[in-house]
């Protein structure tokens, strides 16, 4: 199982599942993140947080932490 938070800058994977609970879950689902999407990582912050993702035709930034939520297939 890889993490959305341990991609490569130029990777592409796809979401296998969303953890997390209650708010943090549902903000991840309203922005798009949802099992079957493709997500390519753009760029990262120089220590790594926050990070830059391109989804469903438009860029995203998350955080780390929230990032860490997203299983990666």
């Amino acid at each position: 199982m890889k993490l959305l938070s341990q991609l490569e800058i130029g990777e592409k994977a796809v979401v296998k599942a969303v953890n997390g609970e209650g708010a943090v879950r549902r903000r991840l689902f309203d922005m798009g993140i949802t099992p079957g999407a493709e997500i390519y990582l753009r760029k990262k912050a120089p220590l790594g947080d926050p990070i830059e993702i391109s989804l469903r035709g438009y860029e995203l930034t998350l955080r780390k932490a929230e990032a860490a939520n997203v299983e990666m297939v």
